[in-house]
């Protein structure tokens, strides 16, 4: 085969696979100021603020969020400095995304995040159910911690692309 052709095979090739990528999911890391997570969204997140109570005590919650492919990506980061809390806390996001959809959830499986605190309520779990509008939504939501920092990790769509969800949720990591 002429190297002419070697390449343009090559380029065709390169050229699927691209095609296989969505060219609107923007892969970009981004690290939280609050925290030492670092992770991957296919979107320009924009940052929200809010207190309101978790586990029975106010805590300050920030939201980050954005939209690409039909899918809302999010990330919530909470500073829980009683650690007996954690663990609540945990379940309450869990039970809050579920109950936000009026969701049915799969089985939970453990969820770890490199560098990440190894706590039992560490989750990831995929959710059905309903919008306020009546549409049917999908939702991919994780759970963990670091320190007394609680995360809940939150794709949410008409349908969860399951690559992309891959990519966004194996791209949690705690680092220095």
């Amino acid at each position: 085969m002429s190297r002419c052709c070697a390449q343009a095979l090559l380029l065709s090739v390169t050229c699927a696979l691209l095609a296989g990528c969505s060219p609107t999911l923007n892969w970009r890391e981004v690290r939280p100021p609050e925290s030492q997570l670092l992770l991957l969204f296919p979107c320009k997140p924009g940052a929200q603020e809010r207190r309101l109570a978790l586990a029975g005590q106010p805590a300050r919650l920030t939201l980050y969020a954005c939209s690409a492919a039909g899918q809302t990506w999010g990330l919530a980061v909470a500073d829980v400095p009683d650690p007996v809390r954690i663990t609540p806390v945990l379940a309450e996001f869990v039970a809050s995304a579920t109950a936000n959809i009026g969701g049915s959830p799969s089985r939970p499986a453990p969820f770890l995040v490199h560098g990440a605190t190894p706590n039992p309520g560490s989750l990831r779990l995929r959710l059905q159910g309903k919008l306020p509008d009546g549409k049917a939504v999908h939702m991919q939501v994780a759970v963990f911690t670091h320190g007394t920092r609680v995360f809940q990790a939150t794709v949410l769509g008409e349908e969860v692309a399951p690559d992309a969800a891959e990519i966004f949720f194996d791209g949690l990591r705690v680092s220095p």
